[in-house]
């Protein structure tokens, strides 16, 4: 896994803050393999109950991740239990890492 310690805690802390404490922050693309260089930073974040505002809320989650882990592409990907998961989010659950 390419994230540091440090930036996983600030992934984690950020995602709690905005979704609450019982959500779930997985890692999963190209940030998986430690041979690879770059890429984005790609989150799935599992929340266990509806979300109200679920886009102001994933923007507001990039937008902070980018001011504290510095100007790079990462993609937000929000589930909860309404959510009909696609293609992408079931990849997401199975080859993810929890962080």
């Amino acid at each position: 896994m390419r994230l540091s310690k440090e930036q996983i805690h600030i992934i984690q802390e950020d995602a709690r803050s905005i979704f609450g404490e019982g959500v779930k922050v997985r890692l999963f693309g190209s940030r998986l393999d430690n041979t690879q260089r770059g890429g984005d930073i790609d989150l799935l974040v599992e929340c266990y109950e509806p979300i109200r505002d679920r886009l102001k809320k994933t923007l507001a989650l990039t937008a902070r991740l980018q001011m504290e882990l510095g100007d790079q592409p990462i993609d937000v990907l929000v589930i909860d239990p309404t959510t009909e998961l696609k293609q992408i989010h079931k990849i997401a659950l199975k080859t993810g890492v929890a962080l």
